[in-house]
């Protein structure tokens, strides 16, 4: 866009004769030209607020200053609107609190404008302030400090924010509902967010999306199926976040079919090409051991995001193909993509599980020197994983002591492991010590310690274990594996007697025990 003095001149020659008086005192009506100069000023503050324009803007609020047009509420409202749309909170505020009189669009856009950036509670301050003053509520000065919670995570707030909504019968309200149920839904709270989604008369498409994602954050993955269905079912229309939701479903429990169909429907609906449903595509096709159609697909894509790259490279990773995830690791510094913290951790998640310590000592070092990147406590918990399951249990020791965090309970069953593994059970009983303190309910890590007991022939410590894991009450979690056959999931446990097929099901692992036995003979 490009800016003339044009506006200015028009201010400048429109208020000559119009700067001491609103109104045309000998005919008692406003003065059109007056009138005309409201209008372009507010013309300009809106485009710049559209444009994000800061500086035209402030040249225009000078203007307004200087002709003492910021004593109108729906200039300054204006002012407002384009401060916070330009991230300028501090301005927004200074005209806010200048105002001799505030309408509802003013405490509105201003608790917007802090819930938009990111200043949670400084929208949680204004609303109080305004539910203090007697101010009305609408649903937008409800949804906005309600989304304020979300990213907070206050329930608490959250809870009597509903609660206010139930008073003035704005909980059925699409943009006041969909906002509690996505506080709800992040807070862990599925329940009452199925409930918020289910008292709704009139559900919108951000309804639908917000109780996908809350069901794929919780883990409910099959639940986020049957919604799907039921979204189908209803007609509402799907965009790419849903589907890149669902197609992540379908990619935690490997389901080829529901993969395969869903994909169809990306292609129908055009939105194969966009970067986050190319990359749940990539990763659903190598999560189902199809890694051939998932580089199939990486490779078809013309402009690959380092999300994309990720999930190739993760899918490598999880078939063991190292030398090939090494490949795309180097081409994407050569095609200047910058890995970011989940290419790192899924470098050195590959060399832990291919033993490459050198590797894993290489891709370590270049996360330290990465400027961009910060380190977190995944990649150090990777990297005592690759020097424990190589056998060096010291040198994993001595990091554990030297990272800028507190171990945590993977790292040290981690290293127990190790230790199990390595016969090194002056470091275990040091691991299972803080096991202990961290998980005491956790029973494996008792039965750990007593195995690496067991690994060095010291069975009086073992039975010291077993009996310490009696009397402490701790259980261990019961080991569990899943299939999908004929659209239904099947789970099965250590011991499973009580699948309708279970009977079938050892005769053929018998049978196929036999025929291993002959291949051996």
């Amino acid at each position: 866009m490009v800016w003339n003095v044009s506006c200015y001149s028009f201010f400048f020659c429109n208020m000559r004769n119009h700067n001491n008086s609103l109104k045309d005192k000998r005919h008692g009506r406003i003065d059109r030209n007056l009138i005309d100069m409201f209008v372009v000023l507010h013309e300009h503050l809106q485009l710049c607020a559209k444009r994000r324009s800061l500086l035209v803007g402030k040249s225009c609020h000078g203007l307004a200053i200087h002709f003492g047009l910021v004593t109108d509420t729906l200039t300054c409202n204006i002012l407002i609107n384009l401060y916070t749309k330009c991230g300028r909170n501090d301005c927004a505020r200074h005209v806010f609190d200048g105002m001799l009189a505030r309408s509802i669009v003013s405490w509105n856009t201003m608790i917007a404008g802090y819930t938009q950036s990111g200043e949670d509670v400084q929208a949680l301050k204004l609303f109080q302030r305004k539910h203090r003053e007697g101010r009305q509520l609408t649903e937008f000065t409800l949804s906005s400090t309600i989304c304020a919670c979300a990213a907070k995570y206050a329930i608490n707030e959250c809870k009597q924010l509903h609660t206010i909504a139930f008073k003035l019968a704005l909980d059925s309200n699409s943009f006041v509902g969909t906002a509690i149920l996505d506080v709800y839904a992040k807070c862990n709270m599925i329940k009452d967010a199925c409930w918020v989604f289910e008292k709704m008369p009139d559900k919108t498409l951000v309804t639908w999306s917000s109780l996908f994602a809350g069901y794929v954050q919780n883990g409910l993955q099959e639940e986020a199926l049957c919604l799907f269905r039921n979204a189908q079912r209803e007609g509402v229309k799907l965009t790419e976040f849903t589907l890149s939701a669902i197609i992540s479903t379908c990619a935690s429990l490997a389901l080829k079919i529901e993969g395969t169909q869903l994909h169809a429907v990306i292609v129908k609906c055009g939105f194969h090409g966009n970067f986050f449903v190319a990359a749940s595509l990539v990763d659903v096709y190598a999560r189902c051991g199809q890694i051939e159609k998932s580089y199939a697909l990486f490779a078809y894509m013309e402009q690959k995001n380092v999300v994309i790259w990720n999930a190739m490279i993760a899918g490598f990773s999880r078939h063991a193909h190292s030398w090939e995830a090494m490949i795309l690791f180097e081409k994407m510094h050569q095609l200047r993509i910058f890995p970011n913290e989940v290419t790192y951790l899924s470098m050195l998640s590959l060399c832990s599980h291919a033993g490459l310590v050198e590797e894993g000592r290489h891709y370590f070092n270049l996360l330290i020197s990465d400027r961009t990147v910060e380190p977190n406590v995944l990649h150090y918990s990777c990297m005592v994983d690759v020097l424990g399951r190589s056998g060096k249990t010291d040198e994993a020791w001595e990091l554990l002591h030297k990272m800028p965090f507190e171990p945590t309970a993977s790292m040290w069953g981690s290293l127990l492991g190790s230790c199990r593994n390595y016969n090194n059970s002056d470091l275990a009983r040091i691991a299972a010590e803080q096991l202990f303190q961290l998980e005491p309910d956790n029973g494996g890590n008792h039965v750990l310690l007593s195995n690496v007991y067991a690994a060095s022939g010291n069975w009086e410590n073992v039975l010291m274990a077993r009996k310490y894991l009696k009397d402490s009450g701790a259980k261990k979690e019961m080991g569990r594996s899943w299939i999908e056959a004929k659209g239904k999931i099947h789970v099965f446990v250590v011991g499973e007697r009580k699948h309708p097929a279970i009977t079938d099901i050892y005769n053929k692992l018998k049978e196929i025990y036999h025929d291993m036995k002959k291949l051996l003979t």
